[in-house]
């Protein structure tokens, strides 16, 4: 057993227990759509009606959802059981048909999907490969099960986000605010710490060098504060449309979009010579 299969297991435990309340906490909370947009609105440009898509870390499956609605074809995967048995049961209320398949899948056993099946691109939203430690093995499975050319897009967390460093500053921890500095921290969830990665900008780009190239970077959730300050925000709903607004400018600065909560990242497979 390889080493990133061990940390992979407490994680998933994790999401179980979060996956009931995750839709009111973060899905459906005004910083979870305002972040949410991004992606989609990048994912509508990168995506074509037709395709197959490959989804990791699919949690309760919106994203999904969102994606057969636009006309995509869908196999999204989690480790949680119980994240899949929650977007299993969004798909079956959904008022339109859903071409969408659920699987209960840890993003190390890409391996493990039909060898028949190469998709047309790949979207991983919010911070699930934040969770891999062993990111060249996963970078190594999804080329093998993409097409030439097939877009990627993937949601990390950075290493340094200004808004957490001053929220947990002001309220005098220190090691709080710096936690993700270090490229590593201890996620606890009830009973369950797993450890997350943070990596840069140039540590994934030579990870995922050289099957994919990366074509695009833009900042999610930059001036839009991370989902904890959810309580605060939701009683100034014209300050978040105001963030919302700067961040559409801004979020492909140089400067300014790797020190959001998270960065969104278009790589493309390199084509066989």
């Amino acid at each position: 057993m390889t080493a990133f299969v061990e940390t992979a297991a407490p994680a998933a435990l994790a999401f179980d227990q979060l996956a009931a309340d995750y839709d009111a906490s973060f899905t459906f909370s005004a910083i979870g759509k305002s972040q949410r947009d991004v992606v989609w609105n990048r994912l509508l440009s990168v995506f074509q009606p037709g395709e197959h898509i490959l989804e990791l870390n699919c949690g309760t499956g919106i994203d999904a959802l969102f994606m057969t609605n636009a006309g995509l074809r869908v196999t999204a995967c989690d480790a949680s059981p119980r994240m899949i048995e929650m977007a299993r049961r969004r798909a079956a209320t959904a008022k339109s048909q859903t071409n969408a398949k659920f699987l209960t899948l840890p993003t190390e056993d890409l391996h493990k999907l039909p060898e028949s099946c190469f998709y047309d691109g790949l979207l991983s939203n919010f911070a699930g490969l934040n969770c891999v430690r062993d990111l060249r093995t996963f970078v190594t499975q999804a080329a093998r099960c993409l097409k030439p050319g097939a877009p990627l897009l993937l949601c990390f967390l950075t290493r340094y986000c200004l808004w957490e460093i001053a929220h947990y500053l002001l309220r005098g921890n220190p090691r709080k605010a710096l936690r993700r500095c270090s490229g590593t921290s201890v996620a606890r969830v009830g009973d369950f710490a797993f450890p997350v990665y943070y990596r840069t900008l140039t540590e994934l780009r030579h990870a995922f060098a050289p099957e994919f190239r990366l074509i695009a970077v833009e900042g999610v959730g930059i001036t839009v504060p991370p989902s904890y300050l959810e309580r605060w925000i939701v009683n100034h709903p014209r300050l978040l449309r105001g963030m919302s607004a700067i961040d559409e400018v801004i979020r492909t600065w140089p400067g300014t979009r790797l020190v959001g909560d998270h960065v969104l990242l278009h790589f493309e497979k390199v084509c066989p010579c």
